[in-house]
């Protein structure tokens, strides 16, 4: 309990100089979509994580370079910490109340882009350290860093490193990216995220748009021949209709079910917030709407471009038409099963005309429940929270979870900043600074905890 308290005692005294840091990592913009200030973003972790002792290795390649950094401790286990030093696209730019990399403190919120996702989480991860180097002159365990640039663009290069660099990365467990409260400010523990196969389809039916008085009658327009192909994916019972899309999907067990039994109710927090009047396939809420959330694969029509889209008309028979379209996938499927699927549907129905470009993907994956180390994250939060965390089997989201536990077969925990109003890949993106401290204050907890194990 002393130790404790004087852990408290430094996060209560310093949050805002860890908040300091955090602002000027958000407003260096890292955007890997359009590859736009990843070199200078990981300079800026790099010292971050000299000042503080680590010894740090960059790994580089066309894109963004990886980080590893490993500090030793007073104990021999060790802890991983994955993060992504990489953030959405800010756009749409006239939707924010303040510039997306110009962080600001408003209503006892930090703004700005990748304060939640995934910047926040960083510089939370090292506030924690800060407060045992700083009070104890040492870490309670063994700690490495795994960074990336590249999460928001389904981590190109992150497989093939961890399978080369395993050695270097290796842990007993691993806490990932992100965490956080739910709509009742308790905190959840989310053991598994499901995975996603992205891809964006084209057609082009002439090398320029006609006038639809010429062409509407004779020549093929490219907006219906996508439309008729997107038309073939899913039905409007929302069964998607890809021959063996299904085949692999492993049903949630009954320890799944009695989890999502146990969390709070979630569709008038969902009605409410996001305006939406019905849920589809004709749930209502409970347990099967929670289920289904996150344990049924989807196809999601992410955008579709195609012909005139300005003010006023314009008579066009578009020559090109494009859709991004990601598909969320449960355990045990994997993203070149799906992309197999489909390349193979659309050519039985007529559509090789149609184009498939394969934007990035990652398979789903899970953590026991029971392990020793997740109930050592749940059981840590009650000093902070009044409450153990909430276990979530499984998450809607996707990520290299699958990546890091196939190379390391360790448990991976989620702790983090987080909370549903944070607008993480939106607007407006933001933290609570009350939910900063706390998450900064369960870390500490979970490190002594583990250190001791």
């Amino acid at each position: 309990m002393a130790l404790m308290n004087k852990l408290d005692g430094y996060l209560n005294a310093y949050q805002m100089e860890s908040i300091d840091e955090l602002s000027t990592l958000v407003a260096q913009p890292s955007v890997s979509a359009h590859q736009q200030g990843l070199m200078e973003c990981s300079k800026i972790i790099v010292e971050m994580l000299k000042k503080r002792s680590f010894e740090v290795q960059i790994f580089s390649n066309d894109v963004a370079p990886i980080i590893v950094a490993e500090r030793k401790g007073k104990s021999d286990k060790t802890l991983l910490f994955y993060n992504h030093y990489d953030v959405q696209p800010a756009e749409p730019l006239d939707l924010w109340l303040s510039p997306p990399f110009e962080p600001i403190i408003r209503d006892g919120k930090l703004f700005g882009r990748g304060s939640s996702d995934n910047k926040g989480n960083i510089t939370n991860r090292l506030f924690a350290l800060d407060a045992f180097l700083t009070e104890e002159g040492e870490l309670p365990c063994n700690i490495k860093f795994l960074l990336e640039g590249e999460e928001e663009v389904s981590s190109k290069h992150l497989e093939e490193f961890v399978s080369e660099h395993a050695d270097l990365i290796q842990a007993d467990a691993c806490i990932v990216e992100f965490g956080g409260v739910d709509h009742t400010d308790i905190p959840v523990e989310y053991l598994g995220l499901r995975g996603i196969c992205y891809v964006q389809l084209d057609v082009e039916t002439a090398n320029q748009d006609v006038h639809s008085g010429l062409g509407g009658s004779i020549f093929p327009n490219a907006a219906w021949r996508l439309v008729w192909a997107l038309n073939l994916l899913k039905d409007q019972d929302e069964h998607i209709c890809i021959p063996g899309f299904y085949e692999k999907v492993r049903k949630p067990s009954q320890r799944d079910r009695e989890l999502m039994r146990k969390l709070p109710e979630t569709a008038n927090d969902y009605k409410t917030r996001y305006e939406i009047k019905i849920f589809l396939k004709g749930l209502t809420g409970g347990v099967d709407l929670r289920l289904a959330e996150v344990f049924e694969p989807t196809c999601t029509i992410c955008g579709i471009t195609s012909g005139y889209q300005g003010p006023g008309l314009k008579t066009v028979l578009p020559a090109k038409a494009s859709a991004k379209i990601d598909f969320r996938l449960v355990p045990d499927q994997k993203p070149e099963d799906v992309l197999n699927q489909l390349r193979d549907y659309l050519d039985v129905n007529g559509f090789n005309d149609v184009t498939i470009t394969y934007l990035g993907g990652e398979a789903p994956a899970r953590t026991d429940p029971d392990d020793t180390f997740i109930q050592l994250v749940v059981d840590s939060a009650t000093e902070v929270y009044g409450k153990p965390m909430q276990i979530m089997p499984m998450t809607g989201g996707s990520g290299p979870n699958y990546i890091v536990q196939q190379a390391l077969q360790i448990p991976i925990a989620t702790l983090g900043v987080g909370y549903p109003e944070g607008n993480a890949h939106a607007p407006n993106e933001n933290i609570r600074l009350n939910d900063y401290i706390k998450a900064a204050r369960h870390l500490v907890r979970v490190l002594d905890a583990f250190g001791r194990v």
